[in-house]
């Protein structure tokens, strides 16, 4: 499970700052900690509106414990998604992978060869999911290579710089 650093809290950062949350369906992909979905419920969301996803199960099953009203869902991506969504808020696995790496830490850490794949798929999919209007809040990375933004128009919500790379939270809506 992914511990809460850095690109978490820009993300928290992020979320603090959106209005208008109340009685938004949110879908938090790669929830992990809870720290995004915490940052949720501290800025007025009901926790019922809440869909926590993970692939991971010790991430799951800590997920239940700390949100018990929201739909927590084990899922690699979209897979055991349904339904639509006003808000999509993910921090991905952005880095490009390291051999050398344990296989838990890959799966928090490492978006392929290049950093970009798992985003790239995530974006593919996360158009089906969005209601008309509706919003993704995603983090990248200066380290990840090739993003296809597909057809979201961008606008940058924060970015900081951390040791060698540059961290940035999207708004991404389609055109």
């Amino acid at each position: 499970m992914y511990q809460p650093a850095e690109d978490s809290f820009l993300i928290c950062d992020a979320v603090a700052k959106l209005k208008n949350l109340n009685n938004k369906k949110i879908l938090e992909m790669g929830s992990g900690s809870g720290v995004i979905a915490e940052a949720l419920i501290n800025n007025h969301v009901d926790e019922k509106n809440l869909t926590l996803v993970d692939i991971n199960l010790e991430a799951i099953k800590n997920l239940k414990q700390k949100f018990p009203k929201s739909k927590v869902v084990r899922s690699d991506l979209f897979k055991k998604i349904h339904g639509k969504f006003d808000l999509i808020i993910f921090n991905p696995p952005y880095l490009p992978t390291d051999k050398k790496e344990d296989k838990e830490s890959k799966l928090a850490t490492a978006g392929g060869k290049i950093g970009s794949e798992i985003i790239n798929r995530f974006l593919k999919q996360a158009n089906t999911y969005l209601e008309k209007n509706g919003k993704i809040i995603l983090l990248t990375s200066s380290l990840t290579k090739r993003i296809d933004w597909q057809d979201y128009e961008k606008k940058i919500l924060e970015e900081k710089k951390i040791f060698f790379e540059e961290l940035v939270v999207w708004e991404l809506t389609k055109y």
